[in-house]
């Protein structure tokens, strides 16, 4: 069953990477795109090697959590 609210389940680290980069789309200007999009690539090759599944799960919820607050923080305006 699907989350109310039109929330996404991320379970992998494939499935939040493509989230990250169609999150990037909703930014205002292509340039914080390309910045955002090179954070994000940057940030899934230096986790990579991880395999703690909890520490996994960790990092997802972080990074969904900042995604949010990045879309809210430029689109509000």
């Amino acid at each position: 069953m699907a989350p109310a609210g039109g929330a996404v389940v991320i379970l992998t680290s494939v499935q939040l990477y493509r989230h990250l980069l169609r999150c990037c789309r909703q930014l205002p200007t292509a340039a914080m795109q390309q910045h955002y999009k090179h954070a994000i690539r940057q940030g899934y090759n230096s986790h990579c090697d991880e395999d703690d599944p909890g520490r996994i799960q960790v990092i997802i919820q972080r990074a969904v959590e900042d995604a949010e607050w990045i879309l809210n923080k430029y689109t509000k305006k």
